[in-house]
């Protein structure tokens, strides 16, 4: 079966079962084009809340599918491949940040949206790298708590130096591996070409960028800038789509090592055995996400905070 015959079938179980897709951009372009919503996850986060759809389909992580839950407690919610985890998402706990909250009991907990549910419990509200400052801005508290990431933590932290934010050892292995070499080395190859970083890499690195920003601004800014050359310091795959958006313009993925193995779990054929499974057919086979509603009260707390005071 071709990938336009495998999609072909896939948007119409789509239509059969009622499911909405929805893909983070780190997905591969086959799987994009037949989503229903792509973008970053605090997009993903909004559009959950409002589908009308009776099934939710989640190409990404399982933390994704789990805040698309929490959001959405009537709907079934699906992950497309259940293998799929986010090693930033389980570096915390709930008892070692209840146990930071009871020493600092005046900072407000930040979670960066990339932790699980049961950490998202003991936390006062979620960010995205898209809205982390914004939020972090609008708390009305000067003490907080920023959690799992760093790098995107003292990226805020630099942003608002009227906060006094704690941070925590934690963040992307990805993103956080890139270093000032390869940036150097990206820079002399291309010369002509802006640097594009996402702020879960070190500061050091991010110093380096002609701009930061979430998944989705490094792609507006891609997209509306008069440039035609771009280094791009995120999942490879970004580099991918807005090849195709703007092909008359160059993007060069910073490194190759960029990649979230995760993110890459997730394939076409996962999408349509969900799909064939929602549907009820036997050669289907399809990950649930399971929740109950004293979890989904408990986390979805933090998350509903992100979009009052984000949007």
């Amino acid at each position: 079966m071709t990938v336009k015959e495998l999609q072909a079938k896939i948007l119409e179980l789509k239509k059969e079962t009622n499911t909405a897709v929805l893909a983070h951009s780190y997905q591969s372009r086959e799987i994009v084009e037949i989503a229903d919503f792509t973008g970053d996850s605090y997009k993903l986060s909004v559009d959950a809340a409002k589908i009308p759809n009776e099934n939710i389909l989640f190409c990404g992580v399982h933390f994704m599918a789990e805040t698309a839950k929490m959001l959405s407690p009537e709907k079934r919610v699906y992950l497309a491949n259940k293998g799929a985890g986010c090693p930033m998402a389980e570096q915390m706990d709930r008892d070692m940040i209840a146990e930071i909250k009871a020493k600092e009991p005046d900072r407000t907990v930040v979670a960066y949206i990339n932790t699980t549910a049961s950490l998202k419990t003991v936390c006062d509200v979620c960010v995205t790298s898209s809205s982390a400052l914004k939020i972090v801005k609008n708390i009305d508290s000067d003490k907080i708590l920023f959690i799992p990431d760093c790098n995107l933590g003292g990226w805020v932290k630099s942003q608002l130096p009227e906060k006094d934010i704690m941070l925590l050892n934690g963040g992307c292995p990805a993103h956080s591996s890139i270093t000032v070499e390869e940036v150097l080395a990206a820079k002399a190859e291309h010369p002509d070409a802006l640097f594009l970083v996402h702020p879960e890499c070190r500061p050091e690195v991010t110093a380096l960028a002609d701009y930061a920003g979430s998944t989705s601004g490094i792609m507006d800014f891609a997209m509306k800038s008069d440039a035609k050359e771009f280094i791009i310091g995120t999942e490879t795959s970004i580099a991918e789509h807005l090849q195709y958006d703007c092909p008359e313009k160059k993007f060069y993925p910073l490194t190759k090592k960029l990649i979230c193995t995760d993110m890459k779990l997730t394939t076409l054929p996962d999408v349509y055995r969900s799909l064939l499974a929602i549907a009820g057919k036997p050669e289907g086979e399809a990950f649930e996400i399971l929740m109950d509603e004293e979890q989904i009260s408990a986390a979805r707390k933090c998350i509903d905070k992100m979009i009052e005071l984000g949007g």
